[in-house]
């Protein structure tokens, strides 16, 4: 199979019933909202400490009569008064049980990270050559998670070490040349970086093709390695090109990023590389890798046009979402008092800050351009919304604790604000479909979470929980429309219109 049919054989693939396979895609987007579990246990353990052991009360009897007020200022000098002044009043927090826990929350999650990054893309490329084969992608992913997490676990820390291990001979031959002659050490370390770059680009080669090997070939480590280093040498064109193709991809997607990050649209960027060039990419080096190993079953192209296929998802997402908004009540009124009740803790918690330290909605517009504005608030919203439905699928409490971070931050800011009614004023407009948006993606973390749970018991088939993950996907598309118009008018509306009146 050459570039161009692999190229048309992913597009079609990927139109052809999206949603039985972005579902894995978007649990790729709660990867760090499962993964900050282990710091926020650490957080809360740490709080209760201090609580606990009075230490809390006493950094708030210090802070009271200070202006925590950061200098508006970059004068060095200003800055280190500023902060011997408050300095001390920390002193309290600073308590070796707490550094501790924090420092054991924060190893609990880079490991929580890797695990749950290295099972998220052993479903991912199941799926993807479930696809391949022509079978339901989601069944495929759901069964590769819990056959191939340790396998992909094994293939980041392999590539992992072999990189290390690369930098460090060549870290020692130039030391050790230096030691001997300066001008050897400077011939060497030409040398080795020439020679390093190459070893290198062929590690990263290989263990870009090991993936979908494990998937096709259904081997190990070891299998996935020799599968893709035969790959490479029997079809180099294909390897190069497709190596190509991913290189110009991602120089696409960081220019575009740091082109919209300097007009507020980064996050836009961001959410369309992880749910759109990032299975596309998967599908196209399996696709690839499938017809050398002949396991690539033909695909008929879409015959449908994309803007008609577009706006029947977008019709079909907001029927899913208004119907499974009525089939559950109970999930929305769990969802609703977590972020009500935490923007209350939020509130309270910010209360010892009040007048020491401020927020501003004013200051926060200043400079507010509404096109870029909006899309910023689209793709960030949208993203939020994503990884707190998918992160309930890691049994519920991630997605909990994603409504409950939301809850307390904004309840802070709110308590924090200097002119209260402006605030009120700004987000009114917007907030009767944002706020609501975001409480229907809480509803249906708790729902995934609930349903991963039945799976994980074996009181569920995974046919059922993939109609649940390929349902979830559409009521994510609805959620995307309210967010859409939230975030056109948020851009459009809410800075300006009560300015005459407050």
């Amino acid at each position: 199979m050459d570039l161009s049919s692999a190229v048309s054989l992913t597009a079609s693939t990927l139109r052809r019933r999206p949603a039985d396979l972005l579902p894995f895609y978007l649990l790729g987007t709660a990867v760090p909202v499962i993964a900050r579990m282990g710091l926020f246990v650490a957080l809360a353990g740490t709080y209760l400490h201090y609580e606990l052991t009075g230490r809390l009360a006493d950094a708030r009897r210090a802070l009271a009569d200070l202006d925590l007020t950061p200098p508006g200022t970059q004068d060095p000098e200003a800055v280190q008064a500023w902060a011997e002044t408050v300095g001390p009043a920390l002193e309290p927090l600073a308590s070796p049980t707490a550094v501790l826990l924090v420092t054991a929350g924060t190893a609990a999650t880079v490991v929580l990270a890797l695990l749950t990054y290295a099972a998220v893309s052993a479903g991912q490329m199941s799926a993807v050559a479930g696809r391949v084969r022509g079978g339901r992608g989601l069944t495929a992913g759901i069964a590769g998670v819990r056959e191939r997490w340790l396998t992909f676990l094994g293939l980041y820390v392999a590539e992992f070490l072999l990189w290390v291990g690369v930098s460090l001979l060549a870290a020692l031959a130039v030391g050790g040349a230096f030691l001997v002659n300066p001008f050897l050490g400077a011939a060497v370390a030409l040398f080795a970086l020439l020679v390093g770059l190459v070893v290198l680009l062929l590690v990263r080669a290989v263990f870009a093709f090991a993936p979908a090997a494990v998937v096709v070939d259904e081997t190990g480590v070891v299998g996935a390695l020799e599968g893709a280093g035969g790959f490479i040498r029997s079809n180099p064109v294909d390897a190069l090109a497709y190596l190509v193709v991913a290189v110009g991809v991602l120089v696409a997607i960081s220019s575009a990023a740091s082109a919209l990050a300097f007009l507020g649209g980064g996050a836009v960027v961001a959410l369309a590389s992880a749910v759109v060039a990032a299975p596309a990419l998967d599908l196209l080096k399996t696709a690839l890798y499938g017809d050398f190993r002949g396991a690539v079953a033909p695909v008929e192209p879409v015959e449908v046009r994309l803007r008609d296929q577009f706006l029947g998802g977008v019709r079909r997402g907001w029927r899913e979402l208004t119907a499974f908004v009525r089939r559950t009540p109970g999930l929305h009124a769990v969802a609703v008092l977590v972020g009500v009740g935490f923007g209350a803790v939020g509130w309270l918690a910010a209360d010892p800050f009040v007048g020491a330290v401020t927020t501003s909605i004013e200051g926060r517009l200043v400079g507010h351009l509404p096109p870029t504005a909006a899309l910023n608030f689209f793709g960030n919203n949208w993203s939020v919304a994503m990884a707190t439905s998918f992160a309930g699928v890691a049994l519920v409490v991630p997605a909990l604790s994603s409504i409950a971070f939301n809850g307390v931050a904004l309840g802070a800011t709110a308590a924090l604000e200097e002119n209260l009614a402006a605030l009120l004023a700004f987000v009114a407009p917007h907030g009767i479909l944002e706020i609501p948006a975001l409480f229907i993606s809480g509803a249906l973390g708790i729902h995934l979470g609930i349903v991963s749970w039945r799976a994980f018991r074996g009181g569920l088939s995974r046919d059922a929980f993939a109609d649940a993950l390929e349902n979830a996907f559409w009521v994510l598309m609805g959620i995307g429309l309210l967010i859409a118009v939230a975030a056109a008018i948020e851009g459009f509306v809410s800075p300006y219109y009560w300015r005459p009146f407050l």
